[in-house]
């Protein structure tokens, strides 16, 4: 498979995977955050539901973009779906082990307009993203022809040699 199949989809899985990892550090530079909104601070809810994720969809982008292996790329793809699913759906499953209490913090935007804009930002919209692109590459993958394999030569025994039939004159 050539390497570039994938590239554009792979780069932008990076772009996603660093943004979903990263942004709940840098975010309150620029007051897009959630809570605690201060910058670099580092909390168990973050590390399941930004880090991990994010850095799962980043190693999948990585393995989308730059292997020529069709399984490696696939595996790839669906682990990048799979951390987007999660971003996704992270906030809203973890009250099932967090004792009802959603983990994440709360959006800290001063308007409406503002929190809906971090919770897609940082969640739900990413996620969404992230399984779109991921499905592209996917598909991408699927439907390339199956690789060409060799055929196995025929063993010959020590005893014969392949022979030539000479044509007869007369």
């Amino acid at each position: 498979m050539r390497r570039s199949r994938g590239a554009l989809t792979g780069f932008l899985l990076l772009i996603l995977g660093a943004w979903g990892g990263l942004i709940a550090f840098v975010g309150p530079y620029f007051h897009y955050a959630y809570t605690p909104a201060t910058t670099w601070t580092y909390t168990t809810d973050r590390l399941w539901l930004e880090i991990l994720p994010g850095a799962a969809v980043f190693l999948g982008g990585l393995l989308v973009m730059m292997t020529a292996a069709r399984h490696v790329a696939m595996f790839g793809a669906l682990l990048a779906a799979a951390a987007g699913a999660w971003f996704a759906l992270g906030t809203l499953l973890s009250p099932l082990w967090n004792h009802n209490v959603p983990l994440g913090g709360v959006p800290t935007g001063a308007t409406v307009t503002a929190r809906i804009a971090e919770q897609v930002g940082f969640f739900s919209g990413l996620g969404i993203v992230v399984v779109f692109l991921a499905a592209i590459a996917l598909g991408r993958l699927l439907t390339l022809p199956p690789e060409a394999t060799p055929e196995p030569a025929e063993p010959y025994s020590a005893d014969t040699a392949p022979t030539t039939v000479q044509p007869t004159i007369g």
